[in-house]
């Protein structure tokens, strides 16, 4: 598949790996919330690949512009995690730091 090949999708699939498993660790109570991570990262990574399957650039933007905007929403909901004291700030930034580089990809892509 040629989104495979994409390298904000490989990085893409590698940090929703990396924030999983970090959410596993998180105290009983907070399901809600990584449950919403979740689903935001993985809308990073399936809007990339839809992106790249489709045809017209517009449509190509119009995927990427949504993964994008669910970067934002992961980047909130760690927000939150560290707010209700359930992740550090050096986890939180250090995803944070890994999320502003896949948003300047898609960034790129969109351009």
């Amino acid at each position: 598949m040629l989104h495979e090949r994409l390298r904000v999708y490989k990085e893409s699939v590698q940090l929703a790996e990396g924030l999983s498993k970090e959410g596993a660790t998180w105290p009983r109570g907070f399901g809600y919330l990584l449950d919403q991570l979740r689903r935001a990262m993985a809308s990073v990574v399936l809007n990339t690949a839809e992106g790249n399957a489709r045809k017209s650039r517009c449509e190509r933007r119009r995927f990427f512009e949504i993964a994008r905007a669910s970067v934002a929403e992961v980047a909130a909901c760690l927000d939150l995690g560290c707010a209700f004291g359930i992740m550090k700030r050096v986890q939180t930034d250090s995803y944070k730091s890994q999320l502003s580089h896949v948003s300047r990809m898609l960034w790129g892509l969109i351009r």
